[in-house]
């Protein structure tokens, strides 16, 4: 972590990009230091995907470019650090969301089954068991911290559908007026409980 990136004392809920934003495209750096700070961006991490509220938030969705993302799937709080997937064959569809997209839902494929290798903020190492909506969030938050997002999922059909809907959008004229980054504080839309 730069000096930049220090945390505050306080856990804190912090801005969340919105598509637009150069981070959500740049792949994030493996986290090396286990440390103080690394707990403080779990801790306001998770506080900002409860305020949102989210079922999965991303470092990189708040600007800070680590491999680190966290989950609330039915009631389970989890993190993860430096993850990499193990995907099943076989496939689901249904629709997710996403917090850096406000508003907009859309099917997605992706694998039914979900394994992640990892740490946790203490450095030890876990691995995450998931199938269909902890699956779809495991490989939804991975994606992030690669720089990928969900619309880079869809075939091109279901894609030119939603870059019309994402440039009409009432967060996406305001986020990208006057080449200002795009910033929301916590956001006032629903994603229908699928926000990841």
């Amino acid at each position: 972590l730069s000096r930049s990136l220090k945390y505050h004392k306080h856990m804190a809920i912090q801005p969340i990009r919105l598509f637009g934003d150069p981070v959500l495209v740049t792949p994030a750096s493996e986290v090396v230091n286990f440390d103080k700070e690394l707990r403080q961006l779990v801790a306001d991490l998770t506080q900002t995907m409860q305020a949102a509220p989210g079922a999965g938030l991303a470092a990189p969705q708040i600007g800070v470019p680590l491999r680190v993302f966290v989950w609330d799937i039915n009631d389970e709080l989890g993190h993860l650090i430096n993850p990499s997937l193990d995907l099943s064959a076989e496939m689901q569809d249904g629709e997710e969301g996403c917090l850096s997209f406000p508003n907009l839902v859309y099917e997605t494929p992706r694998s039914f089954k979900a394994v992640a290798k990892g740490f946790n903020m203490h450095g030890e190492p876990v691995v995450i068991e998931g199938t269909e909506l902890l699956a779809r969030c495991l490989q939804h938050e991975t994606d992030h911290l690669n720089g990928v997002l969900f619309i880079d999922r869809m075939n091109s059909e279901q894609r030119k559908i939603a870059m019309k809907e994402i440039r009409e959008s009432e967060w996406f004229g305001v986020a990208t007026e006057g080449g200002k980054s795009p910033i929301v504080k916590v956001s006032p839309h629903s994603t229908f409980g699928l926000g990841l």
